[in-house]
C-alpha cells in the first residue's frame, strides 16, 4: 500500500480526493490517500501546492517525490528542508486552456475587437477600423517550455509570424526561434504582440523593463499569463502612457488578489483577469499525479522534474 499526503491546501481537498482516487485506480495502484500525515516517516508521496499543509519537509524521510499542483513552483524550489524530489504540474487540460486564453486575447488585440464592442457611438469607421491579416502581425512568445511552445504552435497555425525566445536553445517546427540575450532584443524589436511565459526566477524578474518596452512595435499588445514578477509593473504603466504600448492584458500579478487601489484596475489600456488563463483541473491533473507515482513505484524516471539549479 503507497501513501499519499494531500498537503496542498484544505480548500482544494474535496475536489481533488475523488479524482485522485479515481487515477490512482485507473493506473493500477493500490494507494491510501489522506488530507493528513499522522506518521511523516510513512508518507511515500506528496501532493503540494505552496499555501499548503507542509513548511518543513525533513520529517518526510522516506518520501519518494513531492509532486506540486501547480506549474509554477518558485515558491517552493527555494525551500531549504525539501531535499526530495519535485515535480511540477504540466496537465494537458492546463495547456489546452492557456493556448485558448492566449489565443483569443491575442485575436481580440489582432483584430481590433475593443473599439466595436466597447465603442457603439454611431460613427461608421471603416477606413480606421479594417485589419491586417496575420501573417503581417509579427508575435513574439517568451518562453518555450510546454505552455509557450503550444501557444506558439497555435498562433502559427492563424498565420501569425512567431518568434519564440527561450534561455537556452530550442527548436519547434514553425517557429523562428531565438536564445541568449542577443536574441531577447532581436526577439523583442518590433513585435506587435508579446506573449510572456516564462518561469520566474533571478534572470527572470523584471526581464520587461522599460528598455526592452521600448523595443517593441509603437502601439504594440503585450499579453502576460505567465508570471507577475516579470514585468516591471511602473514601467509598463509608463509606456501605456506614453503610448509606446497600446495595451497590456495581465492575468498574473505580484501580489493576488491584485488590490483595490493598484492603478492596473483604473487604466484605460490595461485588462485584469483573475489569473484564470491556466489553471489546474482535477480530472487531468489527478491522472499526472497517478503516473508519477506509478513510475516512483516502478523505479521509473519521473515525469516534469525540476531541475533546482535552473528553479523549474
Amino acid at each position: 500500500m503507497v501513501e499519499v499526503y494531500f498537503a496542498a491546501g484544505a480548500e482544494h481537498w474535496p475536489r481533488y480526493r475523488a479524482a485522485l482516487e479515481a487515477a490512482f485506480a485507473e493506473a493500477g495502484l493500490r494507494v491510501l490517500l489522506r488530507d493528513r500525515a499522522p506518521d511523516p516517516a510513512l508518507v511515500d508521496y506528496i501532493v503540494f501546492a505552496p499555501g499548503g499543509e507542509i513548511v518543513d519537509f525533513a520529517p518526510y524521510t522516506n518520501c519518494k517525490a513531492v509532486l506540486n499542483l501547480w506549474a509554477g513552483v518558485e515558491k517552493i524550489v527555494g525551500n531549504a528542508t525539501l531535499t526530495q524530489p519535485l515535480c511540477r504540474m504540466v496537465d494537458p487540460a492546463m495547456t489546452e486552456g492557456m493556448v485558448e486564453w492566449v489565443v483569443g486575447h491575442a485575436l481580440r488585440h489582432h483584430l481590433g475587437i475593443d473599439r466595436h464592442v466597447l465603442v457603439q457611438d454611431g460613427v461608421w469607421r471603416h477606413d480606421t477600423a479594417v485589419p491586417p491579416i496575420a501573417r503581417e502581425r509579427p508575435v513574439t512568445v517568451l518562453g518555450l517550455g510546454a505552455l509557450g511552445r503550444a501557444c506558439g504552435e497555435a498562433l502559427a497555425a492563424l498565420n501569425f509570424p512567431v518568434t519564440g525566445w527561450s534561455r537556452s536553445p530550442r527548436e519547434v517546427p514553425g517557429l523562428r526561434c531565438l536564445s541568449g540575450a542577443a536574441g531577447l532584443e532581436q526577439a523583442l524589436s518590433g513585435a506587435q504582440i508579446v506573449v510572456t511565459l516564462l518561469p520566474l526566477t533571478a534572470e527572470t524578474e523584471n526581464l520587461i523593463n522599460a528598455g526592452r518596452l521600448a523595443l517593441l512595435a509603437p502601439g504594440a499588445a503585450l499579453i502576460n499569463p505567465g508570471r507577475g514578477p516579470l514585468i516591471d509593473d511602473d514601467a509598463l504603466i509608463a509606456a501605456l502612457d506614453r503610448g509606446q504600448l497600446g495595451h497590456a492584458t495581465l492575468d498574473v500579478f505580484r501580489e493576488e488578489p491584485l488590490p483595490p487601489a493598484h492603478p492596473f484596475w483604473a487604466h484605460p489600456k490595461v485588462t485584469v483577469t483573475p489569473h484564470i488563463a491556466s489553471e489546474t483541473r482535477p480530472s487531468t491533473a489527478s491522472r499526472v499525479i497517478a503516473e508519477n507515482v506509478r513510475r516512483g513505484e516502478a523505479g521509473e524516471a519521473f515525469v516534469h522534474l525540476v531541475d533546482r539549479t535552473r528553479g523549474y
